[in-house]
């Protein structure tokens, strides 16, 4: 079997290069570089060593994975044959994708050969020294070729490795900017611990426009001092919720309950619902943000009381949308969206086992009697007690809308109510055939006739006159106005 020794180049020039590392490449029968963009190669090419690089093989490619693996296979093909040695820019470990992947192909036994790995400084630690930072207050190396702001601990030091030039770091650049204000300061270091060393300081927005970058250019991003920098963040909102909640917090938060915050998700749930109808973006944002803070007050009051975290409903949700979800997250096939419901359904009941209960226990909302009538009949269908199709709802709703009617013109009030009760229930009833939401069509309602009633009351007030001077036709011939300025 042969070997393949990855041999670390070390972060600074020739002088700084390790005495047995500059032995053992000046003794390798067979050298490849990764790339011969560094200063060490530069002197060794001058003393007459011989290198073969992989620089050809970045100008094939669009993305760097590729080219990572490309070099690797290349790698494992001419081990096969002979001894080979391998050279890297700073430490084989750090921030080297081609090593990983060598790694993974000896450990899972796709390869038959001997891997070394040796020698080399990465170039964290002269980054450390060039920056004057202590990697014990805690640190994120990312890749600047892959990482999303979903990855970012604003709190700690970052450091962006592979940033390599304008394009990459406009990358890195367009993603901080997902989380950092555009004049948030960072530090762009190239060639760190070495005579060429340089350090710029910018703001964010200026990283890929006046800074050279090259393949020893690291982004430094220092930790966030205040909230207000860190708005964008979600360990920010949770520690604003903590301290409104806490001792020298608000006491206005401090006493609510579950039960007492309920009737606000409603408001704040319905307020976005309206949004979404006005497809306003912006009220969307704020009223998303009116939900969100429902649910980490709730959230907060469960770890106040010592019942569940935060952390107990994320982990809840995730493992819920992985299990229902196995044509994703398993081997389950699904051909369409009424295939995923249905596989939904399966999963859920199994989740809940066999119960005596009865059926419609679970299914009352106090909140809304035209949810609870919508929880009802659908509960009712899925064990078959349920029209054929929608014409039997349709001639539900012909029978009762005539039996309401009747007692219209013959019945008592308490019949009245009765026999509406019922034409109300079969309206529900059709929207669940149609797929509507009877809530969300009854909020619709109300709110499209308070903007149209406004308009109204708007034109009745500019007038000067009070509503009892104006007739019903007068009234309507308004309504009608408004209507038609909805339209255009």
């Amino acid at each position: 079997m042969n070997t393949l020794t990855v041999i670390g180049l070390g972060a600074g020039d020739f002088n700084q290069l390790q005495m047995g590392v500059y032995k053992k490449l000046k003794a390798a029968r067979k050298l490849y570089v990764r790339t011969v963009d560094h200063p060490v190669l530069k002197e060794l090419s001058a003393e007459g060593l011989q290198f073969e690089s992989f620089d050809a093989v970045y100008e094939k490619h669009n993305s760097f994975q590729p080219v990572y693996e490309e070099i690797a296979e290349k790698l494992v093909a001419v081990t096969a044959n002979e001894d080979v040695m391998y050279a890297v820019p700073g430490h084989p470990l750090v921030a080297e994708q081609t090593v990983q992947l060598l790694i993974a192909a000896a450990d899972e036994g796709k390869v038959k050969l001997k891997l070394v790995i040796e020698g080399g400084q990465s170039f964290l630690d002269p980054i450390f020294g060039a920056l004057k930072i202590d990697p014990i207050e805690g640190f994120q190396l990312l890749d600047g070729t892959s990482f999303s702001m979903h990855d970012i601990n604003m709190r700690q030091h970052i450091l962006i490795a592979q940033v390599y030039d304008t394009f990459s770091a406009s990358e890195v650049k367009l993603t901080l900017m997902e989380k950092y204000d555009d004049e948030y300061p960072i530090t762009v270091v190239t060639a760190a611990g070495s005579s060429q060393e340089k350090l710029v300081t910018v703001p964010l927005y200026e990283l890929d426009q006046s800074v050279e970058v090259d393949n020893l250019t690291t982004v430094y991003v220092p930790p966030v001092k205040s909230q207000e920098d860190a708005l964008r963040d979600w360990t920010t909102f949770r520690q604003i919720i903590a301290v409104l909640r806490g001792p020298n917090g608000c006491p206005w938060d401090q006493k609510q309950t579950h039960e007492s915050l309920k009737k606000y998700l409603l408001e704040e749930a319905h307020e976005y619902l309206a949004a979404v109808d006005a497809e306003d973006d912006f009220a969307m944002i704020e009223e998303l943000g009116d939900v969100l803070l429902q649910v980490f007050l709730h959230a907060q009051i469960g770890e106040d009381q010592g019942y569940f975290t935060l952390e107990d409903v994320l982990a809840s949700i995730s493992e819920k949308m992985i299990r229902r979800h196995p044509h994703v997250f398993g081997d389950v096939s699904v051909e369409d969206a009424e295939g995923v419901v249905a596989n939904w359904e399966v999963i859920k009941a199994e989740e809940k086992g066999i119960s005596d209960k009865p059926l419609l226990k679970e299914e009352y909302r106090a909140s809304s009697a035209l949810q609870t009538a919508y929880n009802y009949q659908k509960k009712a269908a899925k064990v078959g007690f349920d029209w054929p199709d929608v014409e039997g709802a349709w001639d539900k709703f012909a029978e009762e809308w005539q039996e309401f009617r009747n007692e219209v013109t013959k019945g008592t009030n308490a019949s009245r109510l009765d026999e509406f009760g019922d034409v109300l229930f079969t309206l529900v009833n059709l929207a669940r055939f149609y797929k509507l939401s009877p809530e969300e069509a009854m909020l619709h309602a109300n709110e499209k006739f308070a903007r149209r009633f406004g308009y109204v009351e708007a034109k009745v007030k500019e007038s000067g006159k009070p509503f009892s001077d104006y007739t019903l036709e007068q009234l309507d011939a308004f309504w009608d106005e408004a209507k038609q300025l909805e339209k255009e």
